[in-house]
């Protein structure tokens, strides 16, 4: 008999955040996936956030897309890279290359970017090829352009430990990437001086660690920065010999941002006079500042002007590429990175070159020696679907996204793609909003299958392996894009065998010809081979031919990427885009949560990952609430002209009256009617084109739910015939909010429906006609198959307890009562709701440990484990132990 192999342990990259921390994952004998993280990589030293630590829970092959698929039938590989490269042939001959595009991921690694822009940019001869990074970083993109001449971030992780002073301006941290949050707490705990202000609408959890919140208003940032910049000059803050030696613009500048005094400041932010003086005078007194901006800045008509407004700040005080110094864009996804460095946005070339610079061009071509190179930028993602929707582009590829839920205007979207005369959708999943409208279909291989490079946040590459072998026919992204491109008659520049040969090639273009004129530079690597490829350890650019990997800075002695190698300090308006009316009085704001991603594809697998919150909803400040008529948990229309969304109300003293909060995870495939980008116009920055998703006028108004519900069941409801529902995994099957409207079905009829039951399964059922109350739950021998609560208000039911009912023995009627009665028995733990998701620690347990004297998050950690794994929760531990201490003391 052979002896037991031991599992191979495969360090690679996580696929969510910016972050790009390191993992370690293996397959042990039985077959379990094993996902931790590790201790050796610089981005996270071991730490995970709640999702990192789920994601052996995401990687089941039910609902893969496994084979090719044409018009819905399954197909061979040759039969559909046939048809696609033929399809795509025929329109660029007919209508030229501008009438076909590519949209692309920043959840593509880069050899997929890299091989996808070649083909498009130096073999189709179009510019048509963007990416959903477009809504994410564009704008910090065309802010760094503008200033330092190049897409370089001058910084590192390291300086969030080293400045004395963090401003996170548009950044939930906590939330959008905990583990930079975590690195900056333990800082903080380390060094209590430090101080971190945070810049946001909403109270997040971030203020946690916060000393100081400044609640702006939507699209304030450049008015408040601005402003900053003249306080800064005013108190003789400037650091004259950099301005001097390094800068150019600053009196252009400086005469634009004294236009606006304090009061007009405080009128355009929100802000008191008071707040807005304390905050400039902690910057200017403080010399290590690193400023940290995401979404909240980029997703913004104003985008580039906030970050030009901030990088202004930074360049004038020289406190730029300096340990502890610095602004700081912190992406979104976990390779935006990388596909700004192969040119995957439709207005840049491979290697940071820009696509307007005829040498740039010329150098790229010669290279490639490709037929030709485009010679213009390409439509950027809003104007590309617009060309879709109006017959311009012909045919379309979309690749590793999910355009009919992120995108701005997104019936608008879908409507354009549903009439595309042929779209190629390369995916992972079978199903999505925006897959279920290919003509052909190509099954992509998954994270776990996956094997080429990431770049993180901080200029990081790191290598993303293997450790799971791809199921089906799915194929890796480059494999797809290049088989499809030697159909088209290129074989001889895509004759490519692995993802090493990609990176080598990738690697050798960032350095030819390049000689210190371009920032991005890995030449070191441009002769790596597959042994190379597969030992390469995580190492920041640039790494020069001949160069050592080191922690890299830039900028602190200059050497900018201009004609001048000078910086530009620009002038920036203040201006907002959109206002509220009488008919459009709220302001909303989209973003993301704690454990989910995107568009659930991924974290929706985990059952764990959606206890915490399970539904889409509406943050509404309580006096809004009144102000509309709506209640707590009450179901809530939020609309615009445009289009409407049915979502839970979930009222909250942490955001600002006026404004409401809208998740953009739920898709039409786990709700009825919540897709928010819907509500959401195409509004563009004039410079970076990235849509502003933060800023929307919106109406508000109660939904007249005549039956509230929430059920549990074992299997995925086929059809749910409810004017409102959210549909979540949990442990055992599926859990369901709902809610019905006048004339849905009556609660029997509805029942009924939803568990589709066969013969010889038990109903129990409890009605209390004139309360309006009615639960039903279906039995198997043991097994429960379902239970449903329908209440004229929202339904008061143990969710958490209720989904473990599905996967206990019910052998006595007392426990299948507990079940009607949608909550345990005497002597039972009810959790409550779930605060960490890492061990399904829920607000109850938190509340009864405080009660016995547990009064600090240590405290809770010590007693319970919540908050002692990836940290996310802290905050909210937080709040329920100052809530406690609140109720004690009244």
């Amino acid at each position: 008999m052979e002896e037991p192999q031991e599992p191979c342990v495969v360090r690679t990259t996580c696929p969510y955040c910016g972050v790009g921390c390191g993992l370690l994952a293996e397959v042990d004998p039985g077959g379990q996936a094993i996902v931790r993280g590790d201790p050796d990589h610089p981005a996270n030293f071991g730490r995970l956030c709640s999702k990192g630590a789920a994601l052996a829970e995401t990687i089941g092959l039910d609902g893969r897309l496994l084979h090719p698929e044409i018009d819905g039938r399954e197909a061979g590989w040759d039969e559909a890279l046939d048809l696609v490269a033929a399809r795509f042939s025929e329109t660029i001959a007919e209508h030229g290359p501008d009438s076909v595009a590519f949209y692309v991921s920043g959840q593509l690694l880069t050899e997929d970017y890299y091989v996808a822009n070649k083909l498009m940019k130096g073999f189709i001869g179009s510019a048509n090829i963007d990416t959903n990074s477009r809504l994410c970083m564009a704008s910090a993109v065309a802010g760094h352009r503008r200033a330092f001449g190049s897409d370089t971030v001058p910084g590192t992780y390291r300086d969030l430990e080293l400045a004395d002073l963090i401003v996170l301006t548009g950044s939930n941290l906590a939330w959008c990437h905990p583990v930079l949050y975590q690195r900056i707490a333990e800082a903080k705990e380390a060094r209590p001086q430090m101080r971190v202000v945070l810049i946001d609408p909403r109270r997040t959890m971030t203020a946690d660690i916060a000393d100081m919140h400044l609640p702006i208003r939507a699209d304030g940032d450049v008015a408040l920065f601005s402003g900053l910049l003249a306080f800064l000059a005013e108190h003789d803050r400037f650091d004259s010999s950099y301005v001097e030696a390094h800068t150019t613009g600053l009196d252009e500048t400086l005469t634009a941002a004294r236009t606006l005094g304090l009061e007009a400041i405080a009128e355009g932010t929100g802000l008191s006079v008071e707040s807005l003086a304390a905050f400039y005078r902690l910057f200017a007194d403080t010399q290590k500042v690193v400023t940290v901006y995401s979404q909240g800045v980029n997703q913004s008509s104003l985008g580039t002007a906030k970050v030009n407004a901030i990088i202004n700040c930074h360049l004038a005080t020289g406190r730029i590429g300096k340990p502890g110094m610095g602004p700081f864009s912190v992406t979104g996804q976990p390779n935006a990175m990388g596909g700004r460095e192969v040119g995957g946005l439709a207005n840049a070339l491979a290697a940071h070159m820009e696509i307007e610079n005829p040498g740039h061009r010329d150098l790229v071509q010669r290279f490639w020696r490709s037929p030709v190179v485009a010679d213009r930028p390409g439509l950027k993602a809003v104007d590309m679907f617009r060309a879709v929707g109006d017959g311009r582009i012909k045919a379309l590829w979309i690749m590793a996204t999910n355009p009919v839920d992120s995108m701005p205007e997104a019936d608008l979207v879908e409507e354009a793609i549903r009439n595309c005369p042929f779209l190629v959708v390369s995916d992972v999943v079978r199903e999505t909003d925006t897959v279920r409208h290919a003509c052909v279909k190509l099954p992509a291989a998954a994270w776990g299958e996956k094997d080429g490079t990431t770049t993180n946040s901080e200029r990081r590459i790191s290598r993303q392996r293997p450790f799971l072998t791809a199921p089906g026919a799915a194929r890796p992204d480059w494999w797809i894009i290049c088989e499809v491109a030697k159909c088209m008659g290129f074989a001889h520049a895509f004759a490519y065998r692995s993802a090493a040969e990609i990176f080598a090639e990738h690697a050798a273009l960032s350095a030819f010809e390049n000689d210190g004129a371009r920032a991005f530079d890995i030449g070191a690597l441009a002769r790596v081979d597959q042994q190379s490829f597969d030992r390469m350890q995580p190492f920041q650019w640039p790494q020069p031919k001949g160069g050592t990997p080191s922690e890299t800075r830039f900028f602190s002695t200059g050497g900018f990427y201009t004609s001048d190698r000078k910086a530009r300090i620009l002038p920036v308006c203040p201006k907002p885009t959109l206002r509220t009316d009488a008919a459009y009085p709220v302001v909303l704001n989209t973003g993301r949560v704690r454990d989910h991603w995107h568009t659930m594809t991924r974290t929706a697998k985990s059952p764990r990952l959606s206890q915490h919150l399970a539904e889409p909803f509406a943050e509404i400040h309580p006096a809004d609430a009144r102000r509309f008529g709506v209640a707590e948990a009450d179901i809530v229309r939020v609309s615009t002209a445009r289009s409407s969304i049915l979502v839970r109300a979930l009222l909250s003293a942490r955001q600002l009256p006026g404004t409401v909060f809208v998740p953009m995870h739920w898709t039409d495939q786990f709700a009825a009617r919540a897709r928010v980008d819907t509500l959401v116009p195409a509004l563009t920055d004039r410079h970076s084109g990235q849509p502003a998703s933060k800023h929307v006028p919106v109406s508000i108004e109660r939904f007249a739910a005549a039956k509230f519900g929430f059920a549990v069941l074992r299997e995925r409801p086929r059809t749910i015939t409810a004017a409102y529902w959210a549909l979540a995994r949990c442990e055992g099957g599926w859990r369901l909010e709902l809610a019905l409207a006048e004339g849905d079905r009556d609660s029997l009829a509805f029942a009924t429906s939803l568990f589709d039951t066969a013969s010889g399964v038990e109903t129990l059922s409890y009605h209390d006609v004139a309360a309006g109350r009615h639960r039903f739950a279906c039995f198997d021998g043991d097994r429960l198959v379902g239970a449903l609560f329908l209440a004229s208000e929202p339904v008061a039911v143990s969710r958490d307890w209720a989904c473990e009912q599905l996967l206990s023995e019910h052998t006595g009627q007392r426990g299948r009562m507990a079940v009607i009665a949608g909550r345990p028995g005497f002597g039972v733990v009810d959790r409550g709701a779930t605060v960490c998701s890492c061990f399904g620690v829920g607000a109850n347990q938190i509340a009864a440990a405080v009660s016995e004297g547990c009064m600090s998050v240590e405290g809770i950690g010590e007693t319970l484990g919540a908050g002692t794994n990836c940290g996310s929760c802290r905050a909210e531990i937080r709040t329920i132990i100052n809530e406690h201490r609140l109720q004690a003391a009244e």
